[in-house]
């Protein structure tokens, strides 16, 4: 099967928790992903920080290929970088199966898009807080994804934008049912359930999960609390 299409599967199974490795130990990179494949998780984002695009460094496609060998769970990566188009390869040969990357950092964004489909990956497109939900219209036919983000981009740990809610409820009237909407930044057991009710169905949880001492537990409260809020579009 098509990677796209199993990622797709994974999708249609929502809601989904997709730990964000930004907040993971990095000191035992690969002991957190034994974890989280013992925890039930799915899918892993990555988020992926170039200190330009945002003000902070993480990591790159090297690193997440390094990974890859490690694991079967589907790779969510989130390229909050300026030139995506230039290290597209990168990512497709360290084996994510969804690629997203900024609209404010590609203004026109086809080209990339198309070529993160043609590959047959899931191509998504991210918005920052101050970018209206109405840019993404001229590109929805071309994205899979659309993410909303609920903080500021370039840090872990920081608090819910109220805000996020009704742009998240936006971008799933603009996006229909079939595609992903994807929520990141503050998600907790306090903040997911008017994410879902909005109509999201992909939820990137950081701290959520890696601040406990049971990633299985926490991911299991954060899909009990969500699941029954799912906006009927998803």
């Amino acid at each position: 099967m098509r990677r796209d299409s199993q990622l797709q599967l994974v999708f249609d199974s929502a809601p989904v928790i997709a730990p964000s490795m930004l907040k993971c130990d990095f000191s035992d990179l690969g002991g957190e992903i034994a974890a989280l494949d013992r925890a039930g998780s799915r899918v892993l984002h990555w988020d992926v920080m170039d200190g330009h695009f945002v003000p902070n460094l993480s990591y790159g496609a090297m690193v997440i290929a390094a990974q890859r060998k490690r694991t079967e769970q589907l790779f969510d990566a989130h390229l909050m970088i300026a030139d995506p188009a230039r290290y597209l390869d990168d990512f497709l040969a360290a084996g994510c199966d969804a690629i997203t990357f900024h609209l404010e950092a590609v203004p026109e964004p086809r080209a990339l898009l198309r070529a993160i489909r043609t590959a047959d990956r899931l191509a998504g497109l991210a918005i920052n807080p101050g970018t209206p939900v109405d840019a993404l219209r001229p590109f929805v036919d071309d994205c899979d994804v659309l993410l909303i983000m609920s903080v500021e981009p370039g840090f872990g740990g920081q608090a819910f934008l109220p805000a996020a809610i009704e742009k998240v409820r936006q971008a799933r009237a603009l996006a229909g049912p079939k595609k992903i909407v994807s929520v990141d930044g503050g998600i907790g057991p306090s903040t997911i359930a008017e994410c879902a009710r909005a109509g999201a169905n992909l939820f990137v949880a950081g701290s959520s999960v890696f601040d406990t001492d049971d990633y299985s537990a926490a991911m299991r409260v954060l899909r009990d609390i969500a699941g029954p809020c799912r906006n009927s579009l998803s």
